[in-house]
């Protein structure tokens, strides 16, 4: 039995409690956690915003050290050290076949998913978002594992299977921002500090960061942020005198609000760029006059897990780690046990820290 944060209904707060993992059956892999992330996903799916089946183990950014294999798994064995991947592509999807793969139609599916069971009432759980990493030990299929780059340690390591990714590959795949452009980072959390390194990495000339928070300054200019703007209705005006009245070519939100996407949108020049990140609610609406939409000749694009291939792209994350163009530390401002998870949530709600990392 390992101990894990159960979510037992959706609303309801979660739950530390002992679980029982199944034996790892052909294909799967046992993996003991060093460290996961608490990501806004995970928030999303407690309070309703993203949809899963209850009762279930919540958290999909981590990484570990494998413990058991299963019958036939050969890309793995004991004391490997691994990324999760909860988004893992089925290769034959029209998506994957398109070299789509972040937006595979079975990647979420669960049909692979492995379920645990609580110990004291041998209630099904199911693994939230395909691989239960807010526990102790997790059993997942192999396709959900990726190898720990060299170099990297573990508890930073877990950072790349979302927040990384989804930052670096907002700027560099979706938005393909261009060394000497400008770009807005709406929202400073573990995802916005990885798109402002990245913005960075990617020779941005000017990097705006904007969060509601005061606070976060500090914070977002350690991770590139040449401009700080605290978030109010004149923030598309204060970033368009940043930049010689024109605003930037790019802007990157990872908020999920509507009131943030517009306020992105309006602060792009005329022919920029939008891309959003944050995931919202379905009763966050953003609208457009026509004549607007003619006249500023703006593009606006959804964004899925970075539009990443994180097999290829861990690989290109740990070298601009090694490399120290890319630091994982400064994400996370927290390190908490399970225990801390609520905190953890509140906290994120306030738009108060960073990454906070449950280490193991």
């Amino acid at each position: 039995m390992v101990r894990a944060a159960v979510l037992p209904a959706v609303g309801a707060p979660l739950e530390i409690a002992e679980i029982e993992l199944p034996d790892p059956g052909p294909g799967q892999v046992r993996v003991r956690l060093a460290a996961a992330g608490v990501c806004h996903s995970d928030l999303s799916l407690t309070n309703g915003t993203m949809r899963l089946p209850v009762p279930a183990v919540l958290g999909h950014e981590g990484a570990g050290t494998v413990v058991a294999v299963g019958e036939g798994v050969t890309e793995v064995s004991l004391g490997s050290e691994v990324v999760l991947n909860w988004a893992p592509s089925c290769g034959s999807c029209h998506p994957c076949l398109l070299g789509e793969v972040w937006l595979c139609a079975e990647a979420l599916s669960g049909a692979a998913a492995v379920h645990a069971r609580r110990a004291d009432d041998g209630s099904d759980l199911h693994p939230g978002l395909n691989v239960a990493a807010f526990a102790e030990e997790t059993v997942v299929p192999v396709s959900c594992l990726l190898p720990a780059p060299e170099g990297v340690p573990l508890t930073e390591a877990a950072l790349l299977g979302c927040a990384v990714l989804t930052g670096y590959g907002a700027v560099h795949h979706s938005a393909r921002v261009r060394a000497g452009e400008t770009v807005a980072v709406y929202g400073v959390g573990g995802v916005g500090l990885a798109a402002l390194q990245s913005a960075r990495i990617a020779g941005a000339s000017r990097i705006v960061a904007v969060d509601v928070s005061p606070a976060k300054e500090e914070l977002a200019r350690a991770a590139g942020a040449t401009d700080y703007v605290v978030a109010s209705e004149t923030t598309a005006r204060e970033i368009r005198a940043l930049t010689g009245k024109q605003g930037v070519d790019v802007a990157v939100e990872c908020v999920g609000r509507a009131s943030a996407i517009r306020t992105a949108w309006e602060s792009t020049r005329r022919g920029g760029r939008t891309t959003v990140v944050g995931i919202g609610g379905k009763d966050q609406q953003v609208t457009f006059n026509a004549l607007e939409i003619f006249h500023w000749g703006r593009t606006l694009t959804g964004c899925v897990y970075g539009d990443s291939v994180p097999a290829r792209d861990v690989p290109i994350l740990a070298e601009h780690v090694r490399a120290g163009r890319l630091d994982l530390d400064m994400l996370v401002t927290e390190r908490i046990g399970l225990e801390g998870i609520p905190a953890a949530f509140e906290n994120m709600l306030a738009g108060k820290g960073g990454r906070a990392l449950v280490t193991f």
